[in-house]
């Protein structure tokens, strides 16, 4: 297994905000003792003329502005080449994907928020997004995205609705942040899933979700991982178990399609666990 990684992700932090550097540096550590062998790389700033496939030049500019973008998503210093290399992981793990390799871009800051003109909920450039589009753009016929992410990607969705040989599919705490994906529309196919559901019926209705991406018969799968619809997750109201991320895992081996991962939320002290048991899954099916 390739895994993405960058001493940079330490660089910026606020007192206080759950997307915090320790999730990926505990993560990193514990995956250097359960995921072996593994092939750790550092990725490269994403160019730019790949990260306007899926943003506006405004909002480019504007990342570079030095004010808050929201209350969740402060400025700081040096985040556009932050977000740059986070996109750029994205994108080489597609690449990486497609020569035959399981691949997970353990990166920060996420991505599935932001859309083409604004940053958001944590979100600067939308990863997974601009990812898909550079596949598109590089002869990939059908790029599927699974968002199992607590919530919904709505910068995702908003960026790829209506692209043709692209299908989103999300599951999503709703109602919760950002209020969106409650209904399916186009190639956007959303599974909103009540608080407090119970872990059976939550695996339930990700197995109907896996199911829409396995019916779109893609030849490339990016994942938006997202680690908080964990039942011990602070900012959210999920109840899945360690070992429910396991048989996520284990769905994308069986399903033997080139597939690259990319972290987004979890901010649970146990996220280094949860994303082990998802990639040990992965790996060993």
């Amino acid at each position: 297994m390739v895994i993405f990684t960058h001493p940079k992700n330490a660089d910026y932090s606020m007192p206080g905000h759950p997307e915090r550097p320790e999730r990926i540096l505990h993560t990193a550590t514990l995956l250097e003792e359960t995921i072996k062998p593994a092939d750790w790389r550092r990725p490269e700033l994403i160019p730019e003329s790949e990260l306007l496939l899926a943003h506006s030049i405004g909002h480019w500019k504007r990342i570079h502005e030095g004010r808050p973008f929201d209350g969740d998503t402060p400025y700081y210093e040096g985040i556009a080449d932050l977000a740059r290399r986070s996109a750029g992981s994205a994108v080489s793990s597609m690449r990486l994907a497609l020569s035959g390799n399981l691949v997970f871009s353990l990166m920060r800051p996420p991505g599935h928020h932001a859309t083409a003109n604004q940053a958001m909920g944590f979100c600067y450039l939308s990863n997974v997004a601009i990812a898909a589009l550079v596949a598109r753009n590089e002869g990939v016929e059908r790029v599927a995205i699974w968002d199992f992410d607590a919530h919904h990607g709505n910068g995702t969705e908003a960026i790829l609705q209506g692209v043709q040989g692209i299908r989103y599919v999300s599951v999503h705490q709703c109602p919760g942040y950002p209020g969106t994906g409650m209904e399916s529309s186009d190639n956007c196919f959303n599974h909103p899933v009540p608080p407090e559901t119970s872990p059976a019926d939550h695996m339930n209705t990700l197995k109907g979700s896996w199911e829409d991406v396995l019916a779109f018969e893609p030849d490339l799968v990016l994942v938006s991982a997202g680690f908080d619809a964990y039942h011990d997750d602070p900012i959210t109201q999920m109840s899945l178990r360690r070992e429910d991320f396991g048989v996520l895992g284990q769905w994308l081996a069986a399903a033997q399609i080139p597939t690259a991962a990319v972290l987004e939320g979890g901010y649970s002290n146990d996220l280094p666990s949860l994303v082990s048991d998802f990639l040990e899954g992965w790996i060993h099916g």
